[in-house]
């Protein structure tokens, strides 16, 4: 049976961070124009997404940050101090024309709305501080699968050729080579 939750401000932290990225088993995609280092409430304190990523793929969980723009300061300053174990790579893509935001977890549910990969957005801010967003949590198959689909074509590459943008596409900052990820070991 498949589920759409609308969700708005906080209750897009409470599904789709509490309930989804925390929560996740196999995998974690997330498609942003704005990358900002959103912190996450944990045992009283306050965790960087960068860290919670980097142990969830650390873990063996399939993470992928797809973006269109330069990740604020903070963020890449979190992303320069994690540390990895050898051969892992967090692994992030840019390409300027990323515009949709989903947050699609395990392969079986999604958030698609408004909300950018920042505290504001995501409803981690205080009530007079987070942007006025919404969003939908979806479980249907069918539009996971859509939505992943088109995720996956950006994040592969296949986007690229029939762009029509590449006198102003940048290389991505992130994996040049087409690396992600934790290699196998052995």
């Amino acid at each position: 049976m498949s589920e759409t939750s609308y969700l708005e401000s906080e209750a897009i932290y409470d599904r789709v961070v509490e309930g989804g990225i925390l929560t996740a088993e196999r995998s974690i995609w997330i498609a942003t124009a704005n990358v900002k280092d959103l912190h996450l409430r944990r045992r009283g304190r306050s965790v960087s997404i960068v860290d919670v990523l980097g142990d969830r793929l650390a873990r063996g969980l399939d993470i992928r940050l797809l973006h269109s723009g330069i990740p604020s300061g903070p963020f890449l300053e979190d992303l320069g101090r994690l540390e990895l174990p050898a051969g892992c790579v967090f692994p992030m893509r840019r390409c300027p024309r990323v515009h949709f935001k989903a947050v699609i977890v395990d392969g079986a549910g999604m958030f698609v709305g408004s909300a950018n990969l920042t505290g504001a957005g995501m409803g981690a801010k205080s009530a007079y501080r987070r942007n006025f967003e919404v969003g939908l949590w979806i479980t249907d198959s069918d539009l996971v699968d859509r939505v992943q689909s088109l995720f996956n074509l950006i994040w592969e590459g296949e986007q690229c050729g029939p762009c029509g943008r590449r006198d102003v596409c940048y290389v991505p900052l992130e994996q040049p080579d087409g690396t992600s990820g934790c290699a196998d070991e052995g």
